[in-house]
């Protein structure tokens, strides 16, 4: 019979040490999390911190799952640890201005009042056809018509145009027969 077969002892019983499991858990999520922080802007509409957790939760399931690790109690206490981590990170940025901020680029200006800002765009790796593109996305046909534009946190674009009164603002004396 099938069942028979199952060696339910290293089904369920770990091979390693708990504590272990969670501390090598919590190291490499505060790890990868810091390095993704540091590089990258968040991806899409999903934090950093969420997608990080879907890869890792899905690397440490699938090693239970392969008998990688050689009890599923070891993969279950490494998938409990980044989600804890996933969960204190998202409270303490609740709770602490600090924290949020450390966790959550402000938005980076890439055009001031209709001239671009190319050092910003460089540190984003991101190209005047980039944001070109982005900004016919949001019918926004010139880069003048713009008045702010930021890459947001979330790795989007955020555009603010000119009012028709602001146009008219913005206008040169000389344009609006004042010189």
């Amino acid at each position: 019979m099938i069942v028979a077969a199952i060696d339910w002892r290293g089904l369920f019983v770990p091979t390693a040490s708990l504590p272990e499991l969670f501390l090598r858990g919590s190291m490499m999520y505060l790890f990868i999390l810091a390095l993704m922080r540091i590089f990258r802007r968040e991806a899409g509409s999903i934090s950093i911190a969420d997608l990080l957790v879907i890869v890792l939760v899905a690397d440490a399931a699938q090693n239970g799952m392969s008998a990688q690790y050689h009890s599923v109690t070891e993969a279950a206490v490494l998938v409990v640890t980044i989600f804890l981590w996933n969960f204190t990170l998202d409270w303490l940025s609740y709770r602490s201005p600090l924290v949020y901020r450390i966790l959550h680029p402000k938005p980076l200006p890439l055009i001031i009042e209709g001239r671009v800002h190319r050092r910003n765009l460089k540190a984003e790796m991101f190209t005047l056809d980039d944001l070109l593109s982005q900004l016919r996305e949001q019918g926004v046909g010139d880069v003048k018509e713009v008045k702010k534009a930021c890459i947001e946190p979330d790795g989007h674009l955020s555009v603010i145009k000119y009012k028709r009164d602001d146009e008219h603002q913005r206008q040169p004396d000389r344009q609006r027969g004042l010189a």
